[in-house]
């Protein structure tokens, strides 16, 4: 049962590994523009940003496993 968390646990990490990717190989001078306007925002706001995708993580994860 263990092994099957675990299993399942790096299959995830994988799956965000390659959809983060992505955007980086398909178009790397607008990926370093984000990123560059990412640095100009103040902590509040990543902090939020933040906030809302993991609690829309869970929330996903909750309807998947239902």
């Amino acid at each position: 049962m263990e092994i099957d968390f675990i299993q399942q646990l790096l299959i995830a990490l994988s799956l965000m590994l390659v959809i983060e990717g992505i955007v980086p190989f398909l178009y790397p001078q607008r990926w370093r523009q984000l990123v560059s306007r990412l640095s100009e925002i103040d902590d509040r706001q990543l902090r939020i940003g933040g906030l809302v995708s993991m609690l829309v993580g869970v929330g996903l994860l909750y309807l998947i496993n239902g």
